[in-house]
Formats: structure tokens, C-alpha cells, sequence
């Protein structure tokens, strides 16, 4: 098993009075979660508490594949139970979620909506996961270019969530890890506040716990209205990375 060097941090921010975000570590198995609730006060609270309980509970297989198909179900399982949950009480509630999971010099990111994933490598920032939103689309269609997209007001409207519709596509990527390998994943209130460079200058701290310390305390310093949330893992050890285009895994 590859020794992981692992910090997580929460804070409901300085203007919200509850904290919708969610996590989960399972540093052991190499399993890692951050969630982003929505839908008001104690609906996102549940909805991002509900993915990260169903992560608690996830048996991995030892192969590699197998256990990324099965936090892929996992997603999947939540998303049902988030969505069932949302209809018993008429209500809409959803939330992101983004997850790592290393194994045996591998690696897979596993996400749905805007809370991220990135990498730093040989000091160098990589963003892994690609935001499911409205905004993004846009930019992708070539409806708008990446620096109008920056502060945008329709900038926080998902195009794709956990619990908001009874099936959700789960992007992934899976590759190899090399020694020095630090990644983060986060929700969308540290991104709000804090630019690339900044994080890719933070990651290079070499303890994790400064590394989420110096994240939060940078965002609620630059008054953080929303919630803010971030995991850093770092990996002493191992090979290399081919970074790949997502794949889409739907529920049956």
C-alpha cells in the first residue's frame, strides 16, 4: 500500500451559519471524498452527508478496476437515495461530489458537478476534473471564451448533480502516480476566492495539514460567503501519469 500523506479541512465560511459541505477519508484504502450540498440549510446538509455516508459504508475489491467501478456505484447508490429523499418531501436537493481513490500506483478521480480535483506535479498546478456546469458548457461549445467565463453570474448553475434527476453520469479519469504527487480536492467556495497559482504555490508546502490550514485560512481571510472544504494527498512514492479524457458511467 502506498503511504499517503493526507489533511481535510471544513468551515461553513463567513456569511453561512451551517455547513452543507461533506467529506469523507478512508486514507487506509486510499479513498477520499469531498461533497457540496444544495437546496437550503438541512436539504444540502443531508444530501452531501448522505454521499459521504454511502462512501463509509463502499466495500473495495483489491483490484484496482473493480474497486473504482464499485465507488462508481457508490455515486450511483447515493445519487438514488438523495433523489428518492428530494421526492418524499417535494423538495429540491442535490449536491457535487468529487472522490480519489489510489491504489497500487494507480490512480482514478471520480466526479459529478463543480467541487474539483487538481494535481500538482513537479510544482506544477493540473486540473483533473472538468465542472458540470452551465457556464462550462458554454465554453465548450465555443459559445464563450475561458476569460469570459471567469466570474460569470450564472457561473454557480450546475448542469449536472448528484440527486437531482433518478440517474447521473459519473465522469472518471485513472492513471498512474509519481513520486512527489500531491493532489486536492475541494468544493467550490475555496476556487471562488483562491486562484490557481495561489493553490499551486500552497500545495508545495510540504506538510498537509499547513497545506489545508493555509487554503482555508486564505479563503475565509477573502471573505468566503459559501462553504469551504478541501482534502490534500500527498504521495511519497511511485510512477507515472497519462492523463486521459473522461468516460461516462451510467446507472443501468
Amino acid at each position: 500500500m502506498t503511504r499517503l500523506e493526507h489533511a481535510a479541512l471544513s468551515h461553513e465560511g463567513r456569511v453561512r451559519t451551517n455547513n452543507e459541505d461533506a467529506f469523507c477519508v478512508r486514507a487506509e484504502e486510499g479513498l477520499f471524498l469531498v461533497a457540496d450540498g444544495m437546496g437550503g440549510h438541512e436539504n444540502g446538509e443531508w444530501a452531501s452527508a448522505a454521499i459521504a455516508d454511502t462512501f463509509r459504508g463502499v466495500v473495495l475489491p483489491d483490484d484496482f478496476d473493480q474497486a473504482s467501478v464499485a465507488i462508481a456505484e457508490a455515486l450511483h447508490r447515493a445519487n438514488a437515495i438523495i433523489f428518492a429523499e428530494a421526492q418524499s418531501r417535494g423538495l429540491q436537493m442535490g449536491s457535487t461530489a468529487v472522490s480519489l481513490f489510489i491504489r497500487s500506483g494507480r490512480f482514478a478521480i471520480l466526479w459529478v458537478g463543480d467541487s474539483r480535483a487538481y494535481l500538482l506535479r513537479d510544482r506544477q498546478l493540473i486540473r483533473l476534473s472538468h465542472d458540470h456546469t452551465q457556464v462550462q458548457e458554454m465554453v465548450d461549445r465555443g459559445l464563450l471564451t475561458a476569460q469570459d467565463a471567469e466570474g460569470h453570474p450564472m457561473s454557480h448553475i450546475l448542469a449536472r448533480a448528484m440527486g437531482v434527476r433518478e440517474t447521473v453520469e459519473v465522469d472518471v479519469i485513472a492513471d498512474e502516480i509519481e513520486s512527489g504527487d500531491t493532489f486536492l480536492l475541494c468544493s467550490d467556495g475555496l476556487m471562488a476566492r483562491v486562484e490557481d497559482g495561489e493553490i499551486e504555490n500552497i500545495l508545495t508546502e510540504p506538510d498537509a495539514d499547513t497545506r489545508v490550514q493555509r487554503l482555508v485560512k486564505l479563503t475565509l481571510d477573502r471573505g468566503a460567503p459559501d462553504n469551504v472544504t478541501v482534502i490534500t494527498v500527498g504521495v511519497p512514492e511511485t510512477t507515472l501519469l497519462r492523463i486521459n479524457q473522461p468516460v461516462h458511467l451510467v446507472a443501468p
